[in-house]
């Protein structure tokens, strides 16, 4: 177990194993499962392995992909051809996206859930410049009863995410976990 994501496997099966505590804010029952993007398509062919170390916990897991959500919007939009001829215009629809997302995504756990649910978020690379990671987390996390768990592409230093290579990152309660 050398490589990045064999490291990362474990970091992640230690914490989740660990007793939740239910006393906490929404924001920090998030996980953020933090590996360099070079490492996404990797990443998603062990992604059985994380549900399944998951699953041995003794936590359900309900997997959220969200890789190809903006393209199924689009492809649902009124005036997508308008959009590809002047696609500044689109600039301004995509709080409705978010929105419409979170509501998307809110739908396919919120029956299924319990307090002891891993809801596990994947494909957030693919929301870069059309949606905010942390925008969406935020939203997300108010209504998960057990643990967001963002597999996320990117970096985590000093408490501050960045998402692929963004100049900019912020800040966030969640827990970080990485190969480190």
């Amino acid at each position: 177990m050398s490589d990045r994501l064999s490291k990362l496997l474990q970091s992640y099966s230690s914490h989740i194993s660990i007793p939740w505590s239910q006393v906490i804010s929404a924001e920090e029952r998030a996980i953020f499962v933090v590996y360099n993007k070079e490492d996404e398509l990797k990443l998603r062919a062990r992604l059985p392995e994380f549900e399944e170390v998951t699953r041995q916990a003794g936590h359900p897991w309900i997997n959220l992909d969200v890789t190809n959500a903006f393209p199924k919007w689009m492809a649902k939009h009124d005036y997508r051809e308008a959009y590809f001829e002047d696609p500044e215009f689109l600039e301004g629809s995509y709080g409705y996206f978010a929105e419409e997302l979170v509501q998307q995504l809110t739908e396919q756990y919120q029956q299924q859930q319990n307090a002891d649910t891993v809801v596990a978020l994947i494909g957030c690379g693919a929301l870069f410049g059309f949606a905010s990671v942390s925008g969406l987390v935020k939203a997300l996390s108010t209504h998960i009863q057990g643990r967001l768990v963002v597999f996320f592409p990117g970096e985590y230093y000093d408490n501050t995410y960045r998402l692929l290579d963004a100049k900019d990152g912020w800040g966030y309660q969640a827990t970080a976990i990485t190969a480190l």
